[in-house]
């Protein structure tokens, strides 16, 4: 089926004379179906009240997300099709606004929020992120469409005006709100004490997200130690070390050695995909520590824990564990601010995470070639139009 690139809550506006566009889609259930889809180009009427707004995709960044949805792990198409657009790291420039859009003009930048609200109390004030629906709709995840395509139409509530001085480097805004929720809510937390100014940081795993957080942290002052699997030097350590950080392998210096020379850690930022790294990180935490969790890990695996220990610590020292997934509107904009900051104290580095660039969207086998085989590759992206 065919239908309309749009957010509407059926997922397909029927235009059979709609201009038409091309689009990454997968198909469901069917691994490995990636494939180059043709269908209408949407218009600014299927956003109603008069706030849509037309962006042309300029560059689309892809991550293990996209890699499980093709291996078939997850993913849902919009109702009425029986592929879904994927690709949620987005950024675009804007075409057309609708009537009542005050917000947005045509020229501005803008990187698209992922979630979409369903119908849970956190839904309807805008924390669609937190949301306790067993259904949840994400861009290019479930149930709707992503950016991998020449063109989408969303609410404006849902897009973020980029700076022009950020352009160059946009596309890494969707990962950074996933640091930027993370660090948020451990300060959130520990409201509780009243006062509580980390001084001591561990960030576990070097990768797109183990940078981010590291950069983010090390802009807030904190003394930042990251933990990767690979020896230096390499670019991730290379990274890490211009930021004023240090990077050790666990390969030298596992992780609780690292807690005794370097913490304990007021905050732990765990980023490796490894779930037995969750563990050895909360017998690195600081008394009136947090552990922030952004792995995704599905699967089986089991290990042995000295588990009356971690409880023990935990309860007497009063730490806490918190997970961070997607992100809202709130993180974007605070994502636009660190990478802005970033930009101005360590000039270049964000344009140093993008070393896998593809042209155009009918190269897509190459983009997933590099997704999942390519060497050194921090951030593979899709440049979709000038």
């Amino acid at each position: 089926m065919t239908g309309a690139l749009t957010d509407s809550p059926t997922g397909r506006v029927a235009r059979p004379n709609a201009p038409v566009m091309k689009a990454i889609a997968v198909i469901p259930g069917k691994p490995d179906s990636v494939h180059l889809a043709e269908m209408p180009r949407p218009e600014l009427g299927e956003v109603p009240n008069g706030r849509g707004v037309l962006v042309k995709v300029l560059s689309v960044g892809v991550d293990g997300t996209d890699k499980e949805i093709n291996a078939a792990e997850y993913g849902a198409a919009p109702p009425g099709f029986d592929f879904l657009v994927i690709g949620h790291e987005s950024f675009g420039r804007v075409e057309a606004v609708g009537a009542n859009v005050t917000e947005l003009v045509p020229g501005d930048f803008v990187v698209a929020t992922v979630r979409r609200p369903g119908h849970s109390i956190y839904d309807l004030i805008g924390t669609n992120d937190m949301t306790t629906d067993d259904v949840y709709y994400e861009r290019g995840i479930n149930l709707r469409h992503g950016y991998l395509a020449e063109y989408y139409v969303d609410d404006v509530e849902f897009l973020v005006k980029i700076p022009r001085g950020l352009k160059d480097v946009a596309v890494l805004l969707e990962p950074t709100t996933v640091v930027e929720k993370g660090i948020a809510q451990a300060y959130e937390i520990q409201r509780r004490l009243r006062v509580w100014h980390p001084r001591k940081a561990a960030v576990m795993g070097a990768g797109t997200i183990g940078l981010l957080a590291a950069m983010a942290l090390r802009i807030r002052g904190l003394d930042v130690t990251v933990f990767g699997l690979d020896r230096k030097p390499y670019l991730n350590s290379d990274l890490i070390e211009a930021l004023g950080a240090r990077y050790e392998s666990t390969r030298d210096l596992p992780i609780p050695a690292g807690a005794v020379r370097y913490g304990p850690f007021d905050l732990i930022f765990e980023a490796t995909g490894f779930s037995p790294v969750v563990f050895e990180s909360m017998q690195a935490l600081a008394k009136n520590g947090v552990l922030v969790l952004s792995s995704v890990t599905g699967g089986d695996r089991m290990i042995e824990v000295p588990a009356d220990r971690i409880n023990l610590d935990f309860v007497l020292g009063n730490k806490v564990m918190v997970g961070t997934v997607n992100a809202n509107r709130e993180y974007f904009e605070i994502g636009v601010k660190d990478l802005a900051t970033c930009e101005a104290q360590y000039p270049g580095w964000l344009s140093r995470l993008l070393t896998h660039p593809v042209d155009g969207l009918a190269n897509y086998q190459q983009l997933f070639e590099l997704l999942t085989m390519g060497k050194d590759a921090i951030k593979v992206y899709c440049r979709v139009a000038d």
